[in-house]
């Protein structure tokens, strides 16, 4: 398609904008935009929208082709189009871009390739002493150029996601309010519940396609951090760009602040969070319910992700809100589906079926229940019955053995709660940890409770005492919360086990081989069930979804062609398993009604005209 300027129709007043949107898609950049929607399937040939520009109008005016390539018309010039880091190239504006944009002399003088810049910034970023070092220069980097940022993320993948992700993300979360530097999205703070909708008003971008919020009442393994919490949707809807090519300019991270109750960030006079104890019980969830209201008003088609919510929120939120929006909780359903991803591939390299295992899940929190989850998914696929799946899980929490004789067990223990009758002699009085495994003899032993070591050698090794190949994931994030190491259960067990953890771990060398163990990282998950979702136009997001996804992942295990590769696939996998997750998902969304019903080439093409890659694009000004 060849793009061109329509013609004004009539004159405007001196501080009026007109502009003109063309094609199907408008990928909104900037700080703000007043934008006209179309429905889905709507073909756009013209928009016109005449606004006041206010502060927050710093927008791309229109979007289109060249023969060459994709274009950006824009009225940003100078300083303002340099401090914009979604149109931003830094010394990468060709000679005759910063001729018509007025950059001349604002930068040296030579320009830049893409390549000089990645070597540029890489060169950099080696140079910091510490891991947060690293994570506050990548922050400063997105501020300021996102297509460098995600390129140069895409180069070094492996290396840098522990970076921008657990388990750096957990030191920045905790350091927030010491490192910050420039806010991104939108912070609601209970004194204003009132005028939530008046804060979504002042969101960066109209259209938005993801939000992820969190009230940083659980933040990995690390607890309430308060206002800190921020980092966790802002790296999580990094991860969604960088691993399924959601474009940032559509993606909107939120901070729910109800307070806090961490006497040391309550104490901390650089704290930038509301000073006020934690809000809970009904007040909490009617501004909950003011929330989601207020996002439904102002994005309707929007997937909203809750994200570190707390053990007694998150499940029953996601309960209550499932059927009435487009959401998802990714601690409870995204880990459920990458840990039964895992599994399976391990079944496979043993030629089992889940099954047939004995499940011990340490820790039954939100998480461990999402595992639960999908695991009863994955043996009703399988051919078993709910009743006999359910018999294989075994839960211990901080009071012991789950089972149903224990009172005032949460509905979703209940669920997976034991028959007391068949716990018998297992659960006496003072029993432990160790007791249970001797008892239990588990085939795979799965760790969700965030305590350094609880998978201890007494306890490793009796279990390996009653099979062959133990299958061991310590899935606890961050690397200071994982209940054991590989070099650890590799000593443990002869070198034995199948291991995949949650936070990344080095290679470990035993026995004269290198064994590298696979991390169990929701990444592989999230984003391409969010891509599936919104290239297909599915209303709502169901745990079946989830089924599939890890269906696909566990095909790109890599030890299912040598058993001594790790159970999970490197990251620079990662974007080409979210478009095979994002096709699973639109499949699932139409046969459950979801959505309307294509062709398979149909949805798959959607898929990949929504993957938007980190390259820099033709830029022309805009003539009002």
């Amino acid at each position: 398609m060849n793009f061109s300027q329509s013609s004004p129709s009539h004159l405007l007043f001196p501080h009026q904008i007109r502009r003109i949107l063309l094609g199907t898609y408008i990928a909104p950049i900037g700080n703000g935009d007043h934008e006209l929607s179309a429905n889905p399937g709507t073909s756009l040939t013209e928009l016109v929208l005449e606004a006041v520009p206010t502060e927050r109008d710093i927008w791309m005016s229109s979007v289109g082709t060249t023969h060459s390539g994709a274009l950006i018309e824009t009225s940003l010039t100078g300083q303002l189009l340099l401090d914009n880091p979604l149109l931003n190239k830094g010394s990468a504006f060709s000679q005759d871009e910063r001729r018509e944009f007025g950059l001349l002399g604002l930068l040296p003088p030579h320009c830049s390739t893409v390549e000089e810049q990645l070597a540029r910034t890489y060169e950099n970023y080696r140079r910091k002493e510490t891991d947060l070092e690293r994570y506050v220069f990548l922050t400063a980097l997105q501020d300021r150029n996102e297509t460098l940022f995600y390129r140069l993320l895409q180069e070094h993948i492996s290396e840098m996601m522990p970076i921008i992700y657990t388990p750096t993300v957990g030191e920045g979360c905790r350091q927030y309010s010491h490192v910050f530097r420039r806010p991104r999205g939108l912070y609601i703070s209970y004194p204003d519940r009132d005028e939530i909708p008046v804060l979504l008003d002042n969101a960066p971008s109209e259209r938005v396609e993801v939000i992820v919020v969190t009230d940083g009442e659980r933040i990995l393994g690390l607890g309430d951090l308060g206002v800190g919490g921020m980092g966790i949707p802002i790296g999580k809807l990094s991860l969604y760009s960088l691993c399924a090519g959601v474009h940032p300019s559509a993606t909107l991270p939120i901070m729910l602040d109800v307070g806090t109750d961490n006497r040391e960030l309550l104490d901390d006079p650089l704290y930038l969070g509301w000073r006020h104890p934690r809000v809970r019980g009904p007040e909490y969830d009617d501004f909950i319910e003011a929330f989601v209201e207020a996002v439904k008003q102002k994005f309707p088609r929007v997937l909203l992700q809750w994200e570190d919510f707390s053990k007694h929120n998150a499940a029953r939120l996601l309960d209550r809100y499932r059927d009435r929006l487009c959401t998802f909780n990714d601690d409870i359903q995204g880990t459920g589906a990458v840990t039964v991803a895992g599994l399976l591939a391990a079944m496979k390299l043993l030629h089992a079926k889940l099954g047939e295992q004995r499940i011990l899940i340490l820790g039954a929190g939100s998480s461990a229940i999402g595992i639960c989850d999908q695991l009863i998914a994955a043996m009703l696929q399988e051919g078993y019955f709910e009743h006999d799946a359910k018999q294989k899980l075994w839960l211990v929490d901080s009071k012991g053995l789950v089972h149903t004789g224990r009172t005032n067990l949460e509905d979703s223990k209940r669920r997976y709660a034991q028959p007391s009758e068949r716990v018998g002699s297992i659960d006496p009085a003072g029993l432990s940890f160790f007791d249970v495994v001797r008892n239990v003899q588990p085939t795979i032993l799965i760790g969700t409770s965030g305590q350094r070591g609880a998978f201890s050698e007494d306890i490793v090794r009796e279990m390996a005492k009653h099979v062959p190949r133990p299958v061991i994931f310590p899935l606890s994030n961050p690397t200071s919360k994982s209940e054991a190491t590989p070099s650890e259960l590799l000593q443990w067990t002869n070198g034995l086990a199948l291991i995949a953890t949650g936070s990344p771990f080095p290679p470990v060398s035993y026995d004269g081989r290198l064994i590298k163990v696979g991390q169990c990282n929701n990444v592989f998950i999230f984003p391409g069930v969010g891509l599936g979702v919104i290239a297909s136009g599915a209303e709502r997001v169901t745990d079946a979804m989830f089924s599939a996804a890890a269906r696909v992942l566990s095909e790109f295990s890599p030890a299912l062609n040598d058993t001594d590769a790790p159970l999970y696939p490197p990251l620079e996998k990662v974007r080409e398993i979210s478009r095979k997750v994002a096709v699973a998902v639109g499949v699932e969304a139409q046969q459950a009604g979801l959505t309307k019903t294509t062709s398979l080439d149909e949805l798959e093409r959607n898929v990949r005209e929504k993957m938007w890659s980190p390259d820099y694009v033709l830029l022309r000004r805009a003539t009002f």
